[in-house]
């Protein structure tokens, strides 16, 4: 009857001490082990306590947490095999994994704040009644509401009303369909979409990402360099920088535009072109340049492409704004495409 008493006893504790098991980790293991004292007293016949206790006993002293849950986990597992005491092994694996985890956690640093949801936060709170937010790149009503494309406010009453539309599980590359339509308003309706590879990304900081990792995996680092560089506008996007970095790349950065002037830095972005290493990336956005919004004429761009060739540089097109430059979606893939044919 004993035995049973203690083993309804522990089960009782270690449902109490469930939730404040991060604040009380060492007088749960000291409850433990006095319950396991007196057990051995009880059944002296049993040695598998002795060497669970020795093995707990040992786990304390492992660097490694996972250690600790493997060891306690065999461990306790023998001690389970030959008794009723099978909640004991919820207890102590519950009291090293949260202390682990507790360890882990507090050596996490903080990450910077993010300096645009501040400009959010600014605005927010400005009692200004003229104020304007030009912090997110985003059409908005008088009212500084989101205003929703009519074209976009269409396309979701068609998907709504279109009974061929599922939520099936999309494959890795995304949806076909989709990649495929996306990649004909880019390149144009008659481009040839089987020398074309596309997948589906979150958003432009995923297609960056993306496009970044296999650029640093796939394309030949020039020679001295343990790095493959990319060349990025000054100024540009404040994420490039950031995920290209993340990516395993070597950033460098080209003049681009003359704040003196309001204009294309042009001769300075020719001669940084030239002077970067043969086989350099080269970020290029493909219109309303982010954040400037100047962008080279066709006549520069001919000439851009025509350093790029001789240069044997890569060109990575970053196209976020296709039809928001000039209103015609066409007319503003023309330098990417214009790159593509040549």
């Amino acid at each position: 009857l004993l035995p049973m008493h203690f083993t309804s006893r522990f089960r009782s504790i270690t449902s109490i001490q469930h939730h404040t098991i991060n604040e009380n980790c060492k007088t749960n293991l000291n409850i433990f082990n006095k319950i396991l004292s007196i057990i051995r007293l009880i059944l002296p016949t049993i040695n598998i306590f002795s060497s669970t206790k020795s093995v707990i006993k040992q786990t304390k002293n492992l660097s490694n947490p996972m250690f600790k849950v493997f060891s306690l986990n065999i461990a306790l597992a023998l001690l389970a095999t030959s008794t009723n005491f099978s909640p004991i092994t919820a207890f102590a694996m519950e009291s090293s994994t949260a202390t682990a985890a507790k360890s882990y956690l507090a050596n996490i640093p903080e990450g910077p704040p993010d300096a645009i949801l501040g400009i959010a936060e600014a605005f927010k709170s400005c009692t200004d009644e003229n104020k304007v937010n030009v912090c997110v790149g985003a059409y908005r009503d008088s009212s500084g509401k989101p205003w929703i494309l009519p074209s976009v406010r269409k396309a979701e009453e068609r998907l709504l009303a279109d009974p061929s539309v599922n939520k099936e599980y999309a494959p890795i590359a995304g949806d076909a369909k989709y990649v495929d339509l996306a990649l004909g308003f880019a390149y144009g309706a008659n481009a040839d979409l089987s020398k074309i590879a596309g997948v589906q990304s979150l958003s432009g900081t995923g297609a960056c990402r993306i496009g970044g990792h296999f650029l640093a995996k796939f394309v030949p680092k020039p020679e001295g360099m343990d790095k493959v560089p990319i060349y990025i506008p000054n100024p540009t996007w404040g994420n490039h920088m950031a995920i290209f970095r993340e990516c395993g790349m070597d950033i460098r950065r080209y003049r681009y535009y003359d704040s003196s002037t309001n204009r294309l830095d042009y001769n300075g972005l020719l001669e940084d072109l030239k002077e970067a290493p043969n086989g350099s990336v080269i970020l290029l956005h493909a219109c309303a340049h982010n954040p400037t919004g100047c962008d080279p004429t066709m006549d520069q761009w001919k000439a851009i492409s025509d350093l790029v060739k001789e240069k044997s540089h890569y060109v990575f097109f970053d196209s976020a704004y296709q039809g928001f430059a000039s209103g015609d979606a066409e007319a503003d893939a023309s330098a990417l495409r214009f790159f593509v044919n040549e």
